[in-house]
């Protein structure tokens, strides 16, 4: 731990599952630092504590943000008052996440059935952060405008709850996820019901557990030599 109390490490030097609430724009500035670095893959899911974000910031920071009201208040005025968190994703500049847009990579990837959903765009860079909510069909370079190009900009997306996760590898979006982002898997993502009801019957079970060591389906590595 260091003597700030700020990082909070397991005994593996990952991030603690323990909640750190790194200040959200502290967490992003120490990303924008290292964006020459990062793999963009690796930004993906960055509020799920237990996902492969840990070695990179405090999770807990970036939930807190997708559980807010000002997230909450922004996407309900575009999907309705039943609201599921599927995915985030911090992009270093909007420059960035408007070249994502532009080879038309957003809304490819949902596995939602019916296929409906919002994007809150937060600018997590300022003093306060800010919000803009759009919805699926509004997608494309002009819904960044009011957005700095350099700045970096947080994209949480999220569904209505009357549509379905669809948590089968073999689903198109999912498939077409994991051949064209390699280290993105959304089917096995948790979920979380932000507001109001759940009508779909989506798995909101699955994901909320800790990355299985590599060698706890099989033999430890010293077995393996032995055999």
């Amino acid at each position: 731990m260091t003597q700030g109390g700020s990082d909070h490490l397991d005994l593996a030097g990952r991030v603690s599952l323990t909640p750190a609430r790194l200040p959200v724009r502290e967490a992003v500035a120490r990303i924008v630092a290292r964006k020459a670095t990062i793999r963009q893959e690796r930004l993906s899911g960055i509020h799920n504590p237990w996902g492969h974000c840990l070695g990179l910031t405090d999770p807990w920071s970036f939930l807190d943000l997708c559980e807010s009201d000002l997230v909450i208040d922004a996407t309900r005025k575009v999907i309705g008052p039943d609201v599921i968190l599927w995915d985030s994703e911090l992009f270093a500049e909007v420059g960035r996440y408007g070249e994502f847009i532009s080879q038309a990579r957003e809304g490819r990837y949902w596995p939602v059935t019916p296929l409906a959903g919002a994007l809150a765009l937060v600018a997590v860079g300022r003093e306060q952060p800010e919000v803009k909510a759009v919805g699926l069909e509004e997608i494309g370079p002009e819904m960044l405008a009011g957005f700095n190009l350099s700045e970096p900009l947080y994209v949480v997306r999220l569904m209505p709850a009357t549509s379905r996760f669809d948590r089968d590898p073999n689903h198109p979006a999912n498939r077409a996820c994991m051949e064209e982002q390699v280290l993105v898997h959304y089917s096995n993502r948790p979920l979380w019901l932000l507001c109001g009801a759940d009508r779909a019957n989506n798995d909101l079970v699955s994901g909320f557990a800790p990355a299985v060591p590599v060698w706890a389906s099989g033999a430890m590595p010293n077995e393996r030599e032995e055999k």
